[in-house]
């Protein structure tokens, strides 16, 4: 099973780079994100891979870091979105924004990728919400559940979910309101009131 290629990059294609390793050309998929990341050809490149084995066929996927080799093999569980998907999506958005992405509800962001549309964009949120781990809504949202990989969309009712809808109003996307309201939250703790996490979370987004 390959799981690494370290060595030089031999050239790059509109969805795949080719790697020499010791004289012996790899080519693996990726997404666009890490192809424009390897650099030029005739530099020294490192990727981690995921090896598809077919009765005809190996198949090398390329990642930059393990953190998005591990949102590829998350994305592939979600019926509908192969491996050519998967990669989509991840070259509109690396790790941190798709994990805040999914938490948010944000499905706008997902289907920036070609080839998701709403519903795919719904499914994939409604089946990975409680797989990406806790996002903190603040101490209050992590009181003794620090490790739990409970749902992490913002529950309705709270002053955390209405500070976030009042960014949104505002027009912010639903990802970037998210995340200036998670670290508004951090930053007041669980006393905040809905004003003081819009007004806290105004001042993250135009830091």
């Amino acid at each position: 099973m390959i799981v690494k290629l370290t060595g030089m990059l031999d050239s790059v294609g509109t969805d795949y780079a080719v790697i020499d390793v010791n004289g012996i050309g790899y080519q693996a998929f990726c997404s666009a994100r890490t192809l424009g990341r390897l650099g030029n050809p005739g530099g020294s490149v490192s990727i981690v891979t995921e090896t598809f084995i077919r009765d005809d066929r190996i198949i090398v996927y390329g990642f930059g870091d393990a953190g998005e080799r591990d949102w590829f093999r998350l994305l592939t569980t979600v019926q509908g979105v192969g491996s050519r998907l998967a990669l989509s999506i991840l070259g509109v958005l690396d790790s941190e924004s798709l994990t805040r992405a999914i938490a948010a509800q944000d499905k706008t962001a997902i289907a920036r990728a070609d080839g998701v549309g709403p519903k795919l964009a719904a499914r994939l949120i409604n089946e990975l919400k409680d797989k990406v781990g806790n996002l903190a809504l603040g101490p209050a949202a992590t009181a003794g559940a620090a490790k739990a990989p409970a749902g992490v969309a913002v529950p309705g009712g709270t002053t955390q979910a209405d500070a976030v809808s009042a960014l949104v109003n505002l027009g912010y996307g639903r990802s970037e309101a998210f995340g200036a309201v998670v670290e508004a939250g951090r930053k007041l703790g669980s006393q905040a009131t809905v004003s003081d996490l819009i007004r806290q979370g105004l001042k993250e987004l135009s830091a």
